[in-house]
């Protein structure tokens, strides 16, 4: 079995869709609480992401705080330096007459790869006389945000990042101009002994575990999670990802990826909604920006997917079970994600 039978075989297993995307009616939300950061995805299928439609059951996760790792001083793979943005300087609204951001879009971008926009959309040139659908489902392109409509620069004419200045414009190493859509999946299972029995903190939790890999391009820890193709369900986006970064479902025997795949689908089908908007990423610019959903997938008894020996796989040079804890330290806004699985799982923290 190759590379795309599997991916075949495990996209043919899905149960349900995600992608509650929202149309230019959606409300922002600011006044969630931090620790309402769950929802229960039904198995039966719905909507999927590619549309801009609203589901009253959504719940969009605005935090509302400056972006930090978005303003990074050097932009990652590269050695331009942003132009410095204060906390107080972020927003939009806030005049800053000073403010000169950088022009960057990397090479791999600019060679137009699939993922990618053509670069002459900027300043309203479009190919083929075609002017990309801004806030809207664009041919197979979901240009919609979760946090609902962003603006549009009357300068440049493409998209300005809803959380405000980055000191870097274009796209960075970003494909597309707006939103540039994830999915992570956060597989977790308990800690046990050598006896299987739970593993508690001081204070009694339980103490969970979750699949960690490491990055190939920065080397940090992070969610093994991955970019969603155009005609691309979330589901789909996130069992691609986890087989080929965690589970390294690429370089095992046909009877291995069967069996993982069998354990992949029994685990995805139960999941739960953790966070989806925004995710402060390093490699956001003023025009280009990362948002995700993240979702919980549990092997409570351990029987499942918790046995399977880890190998790295994909853009991961390793990964491993990790403790959930406060001081881990992740890539982007994974931390974040981690502590609403702990608030939901009732684990250590």
């Amino acid at each position: 079995m190759n590379r795309r039978s599997f991916q075949c075989l495990l996209q043919a297993s899905l149960i349900f869709g995600l992608g509650r995307a929202h149309n230019s009616k959606q409300t922002k939300v600011r006044s969630v609480s931090r620790d309402s950061v769950c929802v229960r995805i039904p198995s039966s299928f719905e909507s999927n992401f590619l549309s801009c439609s609203h589901h009253s059951d959504s719940i969009i996760m605005e935090e509302d705080y400056p972006h930090i790792k978005a303003r990074s001083e050097i932009y990652p793979r590269s050695t331009v330096k942003r132009f410095p943005v204060p906390d107080e300087k972020v927003r939009w609204e806030v005049a800053f007459q000073e403010y000169k951001p950088v022009y960057y879009t990397s090479k791999s971008v600019l060679d137009e790869p699939p993922w990618a926009d053509k670069e002459n959309i900027i300043n309203g040139n479009a190919p083929g006389g075609k002017a990309p659908q801004w806030n809207k489902l664009d041919d197979s392109v979901n240009r919609c945000s979760h946090l609902g409509n962003y603006t549009i620069d009357p300068d440049t004419k493409v998209p300005r990042n809803p959380k405000g200045r980055t000191g870097i414009s274009g796209r960075g190493c970003l494909g597309r101009w707006g939103p540039n859509h994830a999915a992570d999946p956060i597989v977790t299972r308990w800690k046990v002994d050598s006896d299987n029995k739970p593993v508690t903190d001081k204070d009694g939790n339980k103490i969970a575990q979750f699949i960690a890999i490491q990055r190939s391009d920065n080397n940090e820890l992070a969610i093994p999670g991955g970019m969603v193709d155009p005609n691309e369900l979330i589901t789909q986006t996130m069992k691609r990802e986890f087989g080929e970064e965690a589970l390294n479902s690429l370089e095992v025997s046909d009877s291995e990826r069967k069996t993982i795949a069998e354990s992949v689908d029994i685990l995805f089908k139960n999941g739960v909604e953790v966070f989806r908007g925004y995710v402060d990423d390093p490699r956001n610019t003023d025009n280009s920006w990362m948002e995700t959903v993240a979702m919980n997938f549990h092997d409570n008894d351990g029987a499942g997917v918790a046995q399977f020996k880890l190998t790295a796989g994909d853009d991961a040079i390793s990964v491993q079970w990790m403790d959930m804890h406060s001081k881990i330290s992740l890539y982007a806004s994974h931390k974040e994600f981690l502590r609403k699985v702990a608030k939901h799982l009732n684990a250590s923290w």
